[in-house]
């Protein structure tokens, strides 16, 4: 396949970048593609704006939400920073048109995939931050994630499932939940399953198509257990 799906003009000229920036392109490269072409994935730039992300909208919910406490403003930003809703990010951004991805992940519509579109996200912004600087980004994240931060200031108890377990298990003294992530199948299809124990004893079980996506499949069915239980 050609370098990338769509010309990147649009899409730089929105976020500031040039069509040409070498660090928006690997901030669009997916490792199925570097594993098939050579160079860099964007793994490194993933790392990175996962904390530029998680700063910036920190900062979003202490500037223009001062009524939230440190315990309803974390519970806001884990219902903010996470791959569903970075990857709703990725789609409004259409940045599923610009990635480079693998053959395999090409021919299934991988570039749809949550976990995919939330790691695409933080890699671009990470881009920003590397050329543009921490303002700029900060800019950026905030604008595209301040609705969905004052959707979830509204009702901040709707938290996570992995939020709300670790709330219930911390209230029986049994510390956090630890979870333990297995892959099976081809890198660029991989499956994963999660497994979640409280104080040492496995709750529940659960899969999806990425680690972060397996551990909240398996802390929501650990939490309907203790619901039926």
């Amino acid at each position: 396949m050609g370098l990338l799906l769509s010309p990147l003009d649009g899409l730089a000229e929105h976020l500031g970048l040039a069509p040409t920036s070498a660090t928006l392109i690997v901030a669009l490269t997916h490792s199925s593609y570097a594993a098939e072409h050579g160079g860099a994935s964007n793994e490194r730039l993933e790392f990175l704006g996962d904390a530029v992300v998680d700063l910036a909208v920190a900062d979003l919910i202490v500037t223009r939400f001062p009524a939230l406490d440190e315990g309803t403003g974390s519970l806001v930003r884990s219902r903010v920073v996470n791959e569903s809703s970075l990857a709703r990010a990725a789609q409004r951004l259409e940045l599923a048109r610009y990635l480079r991805v693998g053959r395999g992940v090409h021919k299934e519509n991988g570039t749809e995939r949550p976990s995919l579109l939330a790691d695409a996200f933080e890699a671009v912004v990470a881009a920003m931050y590397l050329e543009l600087g921490y303002d700029a980004a900060k800019r950026f994240v905030q604008a595209t994630l301040e609705p969905d931060v004052a959707t979830a200031a509204l009702r901040p108890g709707d938290a996570d499932p992995k939020t709300r377990l670790r709330q219930w298990s911390e209230s029986q003294g049994r510390g956090e939940p630890d979870y333990v992530v297995e892959s099976e199948g081809p890198s660029h299809d991989a499956r994963f399953i999660a497994l979640v124990f409280v104080a040492g004893v496995e709750l529940a079980r659960g899969t999806g198509s990425s680690k972060k996506a397996a551990e909240v499949s398996a802390a929501q069915r650990a939490l309907e257990g203790i619901d039926d239980a």
